[in-house]
């Protein structure tokens, strides 16, 4: 009895391998579309004036004062900020009383050279004294100068970035001015696809604040020196003048260096080990190799292969086979 009980799960395991084996493997797939494809650079940039300059302060200063006109418009020369100056001013009376002193000295000692009294040379120490003094005088009058900040350039301030109490280091932007139109958009490229970006090449922006809004620019220029550290390249690319961008915005950027029209577009989780698998209509398998032309993230442009309307098996992977037994979970 144990016997042919024993013979009985033998059959039944046999029957249930032979079942596992023949039974068909489910997939998902994707059916081939004709259309057009692009291999892009992809970066990211900045929104910013085509003609700008930021205001910062040549020496360390408390701000003493600032012209409340963010947004106004402002001509080249214009005061903007000032700076502290309480210090320098002190300094330059100083240095004046000492200037009219040593003027008055040189004066009587010319006076006293001409009637033969005093020596030459104590009238030319008189003399290279007052020139010293004017020079000092000169330098000290343009440190006052820079310590009133001017517009570079005639504009709109952009931005300010400074307020009344505050100490302003060497260096550290104030406020910026520029022409709010044009605008272009900055972007760093890495330096392995720099070779493939030119100018006039189309692109692609994307702005989280439009983000279903379709955003053109052209590549207007490459820097021709990159940054070894960062290992990018600067480069331009020129905004149309309806543009909704605004000065500041970030941008995903993606660089056409390329376009294929007419192609046979796949999913890219379609290919596998440079081969598509076509779900024939006995929902067997069949593996076809294809050449690609453009491949993206998700779709990529095939060279050759299956033609449109081709319905194969996406997501693939290495265990599917050619002539493999599947079942179609996704065919209506």
């Amino acid at each position: 009895m144990m016997r042919i009980v024993l013979l009985v799960l033998a059959f039944l395991a046999a029957a249930a391998l032979a079942w596992t084996a023949t039974r068909p493997t489910p997939v998902s797939t994707a059916v081939l579309r004709a259309g057009s494809a692009a291999e892009i650079v992809y970066a990211t940039g900045v929104v910013e004036p085509v003609r700008w300059a930021a205001v910062s302060a040549l020496n360390r200063a408390r701000i003493v004062e600032t012209c409340a006109c963010e947004g106004e418009a402002v001509a080249a020369g214009a005061p903007i900020l000032r700076l502290d100056d309480a210090a320098a001013r002190a300094r330059a009376a100083e240095l004046e009383a000492r200037l009219d002193h040593a003027e008055r000295a040189l004066a009587r000692a010319a006076e006293l050279t001409e009637r033969r009294v005093m020596p030459v040379e104590r009238m030319e120490a008189a003399e290279a004294l007052v020139l010293e003094l004017t020079a000092a005088k000169t330098a000290l009058q343009a440190e006052i100068d820079d310590l009133t900040l001017r517009a570079p350039l005639d504009g709109v301030i952009l931005r300010m970035d400074a307020e009344v109490g505050e100490v302003a280091e060497p260096g550290a932007p104030l406020a910026w001015v520029g022409e709010p139109r044009p605008m272009r958009v900055t972007a760093e490229v890495n330096e392995e696809d720099i070779p493939r970006v030119r100018p006039g090449q189309r692109v692609l922006l994307r702005s989280d604040a439009f983000p279903d809004r379709p955003l053109d620019a052209r590549v207007d220029a490459v820097t021709p020196m990159g940054d070894p550290v960062m290992r990018t390249y600067r480069v331009r690319l020129a905004l149309p003048g309806d543009t909704p961008l605004m000065i500041g915005m970030t941008t995903e950027v993606n660089i056409v260096v390329r376009e294929v029209a007419d192609a046979t577009l796949a999913p890219t989780a379609a290919i596998v080990d440079g081969a598509v698998f076509v779900v024939g209509e006995d929902g067997r398998l069949r593996r076809e190799a294809v050449g690609l032309d453009v491949s993206g993230p998700d779709t990529a442009a095939l060279r050759d292969g299956p033609p449109p309307g081709t319905r194969v098996v996406s997501p693939a992977s290495t265990a599917l086979r050619d002539g493999m037994r599947v079942r179609v979970t996704d065919r209506p």
